[in-house]
């Protein structure tokens, strides 16, 4: 499949970045998603809607190969998916009546 975003990433773009901040933020990552109250796969399945959410291509591929690592379906895969689809058009109806109570500007 083509994607439209690069498959590699430059490793000297970190040369740019804070190490310790981006360790930080490593570290943290993986404390999100061990076991707790969820478990990892259930974790994975939610940052797979999410990553739909905020349109992330690297998060889609990333979190979604996490999910079925961790045992998770396409199926669960799909209803995740159609569950971030449905909040994303929900939230243009929600919003819809904004540009309608708009009036021209003089």
């Amino acid at each position: 499949m083509e994607h439209h975003y690069p498959k590699t990433r430059d490793p000297k773009v970190f040369d740019h970045f804070d190490k310790e901040t981006l360790e930080a933020f490593g570290k943290w990552t993986e404390l999100v998603f061990k076991d707790g109250k969820l478990d990892r796969k259930t974790k994975e399945l939610v940052a797979v809607a999410c990553t739909y959410m905020t349109r992330c291509p690297y998060c889609i591929e990333g979190h979604s190969g996490a999910a079925l690592k961790a045992g998770a379906t396409k199926e669960e895969l799909a209803e995740v998916i159609q569950i971030a689809m449905a909040l994303s058009a929900g939230a243009c109806v929600a919003h819809r009546d904004i540009a309608l109570k708009v009036e021209p500007k003089e």
